[in-house]
């Protein structure tokens, strides 16, 4: 039989899941080994026993001068300017993709703008936005919401496009207005792309993020990866990093759940 037309039961995608996991933890487990093996001071790859003790001691003992636990403090300050940027550019990506996508006026005009603008690096203006909003939690806000708007509303008026014409023309002869069509018939069937685009998203959202705040912070995930770096605390780093990458998957698992239960019969037809 061909590989192409083997397919792993459920016991064996669950192994074959794990298995590359299981791999680089091994291969970690033997690189620190060896490394601590010629130097037990070394702190470039510390053993798993240490990483563990440190991400226990960062979730749980208080900071000594501000009494509260700074790992959960941390998570809390970046994930609300995550949470803002994503949902400004998700709002925006939206109501400029269907314009878009449905007013030819409206793509003469923007269609052009998006594709340029799309092209800037966002972390280029990063020092611009520090110099008009301030090294604040706006600028960080509006370096999310700038870098990932252009693909939202490239990728959402294109799925607009992409709708049967024949359900517009219907509507209109029934008499709805611009404003009905996009709300009752464009609407519901780009929603669920539109949380697809969030969770392709999600990536660049986090980089800009942490970019933001190792440059001006005095809280956040990336803030702290980066003020640790000075003193070689990569047992403190790596945790960090860890929970990171916890926190995306949540949030793009909880994407996934969330749109298989709004919206069944797109992921029945994808």
């Amino acid at each position: 039989m061909r590989w192409i037309n083997r397919y792993p039961g459920p016991a064996g995608r669950v192994a074959l899941a794990a298995l590359p996991f299981v791999l680089v933890g091994l291969a970690y487990a033997q690189a620190s080994a060896a490394r601590l093996a010629d130097n037990p001071a070394d702190r470039i790859l510390p053993a798993p026993a240490t990483l563990a003790a440190t991400a226990w001691r960062l979730m749980t003992e208080p900071d000594r001068r501000s009494g509260s636990i700074e790992f959960w403090g941390d998570t809390v300050s970046s994930l609300s300017l995550l949470l803002a940027g994503v949902g400004i550019a998700g709002l925006i990506g939206l109501c400029l993709g269907l314009a878009i996508g449905l007013i030819p006026v409206v793509r003469a005009g923007l269609h052009g703008f998006v594709g340029v603008a799309s092209m800037i690096p966002p972390l280029a203006i990063l020092p611009i936005l520090f110099i008009t909003l301030g090294v604040g939690n706006a600028a960080k806000i509006a370096l999310i919401a700038i870098g990932i708007t252009p693909f939202l509303v490239r990728d959402l008026s294109a799925r607009t496009l992409e709708l049967p014409q024949e359900q517009i023309i219907k509507a209109q002869t029934l008499g709805a207005s611009t404003l009905a069509v996009a709300v009752a018939v464009a609407l519901p069937q780009i929603l669920p792309r539109l949380i697809a685009a969030l969770r392709l998203s999600l990536g660049p959202a986090w980089l800009f993020l942490i970019a933001a705040e190792a440059v001006a912070s005095d809280s956040g995930l990336g803030y702290r990866v980066f003020l640790v770096r000075r003193f070689l605390a990569m047992d403190v780093i790596l945790t960090y990093v860890a929970w990171i990458t916890i926190l995306a998957f949540l949030i793009d698992w909880g994407l996934a759940r969330l749109s298989r239960w709004l919206f069944p019969w797109a992921e029945a037809r994808g």
